[in-house]
This record gives C-alpha cells, structure tokens and sequence, in this order.
C-alpha cells in the first residue's frame, strides 16, 4: 500500500485543485454556504478528494445550517483522526483523513442529540462525492 502521508507537497499541487490544495494540504477552509456539497442530497458516500478514502456516508449528513456539510458520524470512525486545534486563538478538534493526512475540518459537540450529539463540520472542498447505484 502506497503511503501517502509521506508524499511530497509536489505530488498534492499535482493533483488537486488550488481550492483542495489550499483546504486539505495547508488546512485552510471555503466560505460558508458556498461548497458544492453543502445543499447535495443525494444518497450516497463521501470520500477523500485527495485519495478517495471513504470517510462519511450520506446517511450521516444534516442540515446545521453553519454553512458546511455536517455530519453526526463517520462512516468508519477508524477512517479519520482527531487532532487538537489551537489555530486562532481557539481551542477545536480537527479531522484528517486516516489514509493521507488531509485536513477535512472540525468536530462540535453540537449536533443532533438523539444521534451522536456531535457535528462533523467538513469543507466540501475536502470531499468528493460517490452515489449509490440506483436500481
């Protein structure tokens, strides 16, 4: 298996748009209510936009209304990591991907209280979407 937390920078300026270079590599983050993924609806999964891990499934997103594609889980916790965020001024928790270290975004403790209670708050620009065959 390809190790791709080791990658150089070279190789992520390659492959991905200024706006994904910008958000997974340098852990910037798009303008509210403006991902492509914010109003998506469709059933499906979420995956990576750096290396296709597939991080979250379509079951999980709500609407929060904080202007980026929420979720209350993963799809498989083991998919990403945790990480403390100081950045700021402000203390918060933020999600890589498990597979190529790509920053996705931040976790609260905020979401709905009769799932996990927590809002997985990812940049669209982090993500790409696979929809689920319809037969």
């Amino acid at each position: 298996m390809e190790d791709l937390k080791n990658k150089p920078e070279s190789y992520w300026r390659e492959k991905l748009t200024p706006e994904q270079y910008h958000v997974l590599r340098e852990k910037g983050t798009e303008r509210p209510f403006t991902g492509a993924l914010y109003h998506n609806e469709q059933q499906g999964i979420y995956e990576c936009a750096a290396c296709g891990h597939q991080l979250f499934s379509s079951d999980a997103k709500f609407d929060s209304g904080c202007g980026w594609p929420s979720f209350d889980d993963p799809l498989h916790r083991e998919n990403v990591d945790l990480h403390e965020d100081t950045s700021y001024g402000m203390r918060r928790v933020e999600v890589t991907c498990k597979n190529c270290g790509s920053h996705l975004g931040h976790i609260f403790p905020d979401g709905p209280k009769d799932t996990t209670g927590m809002r997985y708050c990812i940049n669209s620009a982090s993500l790409k979407f696979q929809p689920r065959n319809v037969l």
